[in-house]
């Protein structure tokens, strides 16, 4: 399996996935651990995919999304945005609404 198959099987097997720096248990910036934050006081489940663990998804998931920064958060397989966006949208109370979608 390519890297960009191994992307999309990655995004199917979680409605809401994160791309990050480490684990939620254990993030390794502060951008993955606000991300981890807004996301739990958000109350959703979510995947996670440590990308220090998988360096050929790191880069190839700079591309696929055409986005240079991580973390990235995907909800139904769609780029919701990084730390900042992620951030903004919990603020607001985007982000729950797009996460109470997520099938």
């Amino acid at each position: 399996m390519d890297v960009i198959e191994r992307i999309k099987s990655q995004l199917s097997s979680s409605p809401v996935l994160l791309y990050m720096k480490g684990t939620p248990d254990f993030p390794q910036c502060g951008f993955s651990a606000a991300a981890v934050r807004a996301l739990s006081a958000s109350g959703v489940t979510f995947g996670h995919v440590n990308i220090f663990e998988d360096p050929e998804v790191r880069e190839a998931l700079k591309e696929y999304s055409n986005w240079p920064t991580y973390p990235q958060l995907y909800v139904n397989g769609e780029l919701i945005g990084g730390s900042d966006i992620i951030m903004e949208m919990y603020n607001s109370g985007e982000l729950q609404k797009v996460l109470a979608e997520a099938k």
